[in-house]
Parts: C-alpha cells; sequence; structure tokens
C-alpha cells in the first residue's frame, strides 16, 4: 500500500501516527525531518518532534501547544487531516 503514495502523502500520514506505538516517535520525527526539509516547519517544532521521538507516547502537538510553539505547523497539520 505505501509503495503507491507519494512521498508528500506519505509522510502526511506518518507525522501523525498515533502516540503509545512502539516506534512511533521515531516515525513522527523521520516524517519531521521531510517536512524541515521541504521548508514547510521551522527548526525549533522539528527540535519538539527531535524531543519526543525518543518517547513513544508523548505527543509533539501537545508540547506545541502547551508551550505556544509552531502555529503555522498545527495549522498545517490540521489541514492534513482533512484531507486525508
Amino acid at each position: 500500500m505505501a509503495a503507491n503514495l507519494d512521498a508528500e502523502t506519505l509522510n502526511r500520514r506518518l507525522v501523525q501516527t498515533a502516540p503509545g506505538e512502539d516506534w512511533s516517535g521515531r516515525t513522527r520525527y523521520a516524517a519531521a525531518m521531510y517536512f524541515y526539509s521541504r521548508g514547510d516547519m521551522s527548526a525549533e517544532v522539528l527540535e519538539v518532534y527531535r524531543i519526543c521521538c525518543r518517547q513513544d507516547r508523548e505527543d509533539p502537538v501537545d508540547v506545541l501547544r502547551h508551550l505556544g510553539l509552531g502555529e503555522d505547523w498545527l495549522q498545517k497539520l490540521s489541514s492534513f487531516q482533512k484531507s486525508l
């Protein structure tokens, strides 16, 4: 199934991997790196994903909201959810 997805669609899904699954933090971080490399995410938002990557139960979106960071990124995530 994943082989049929373009990189953008695949990474949109992966960055939204549910917290709590084994390796979910690393999966989200890998997808975040994709968006960062395209200029869709700031370095400070990527840093939150990096910090959370070893903590599978920690949701970087919750951390961003708690810290008041990444409003642009949070809006993009919201549009990702609507388009999937």
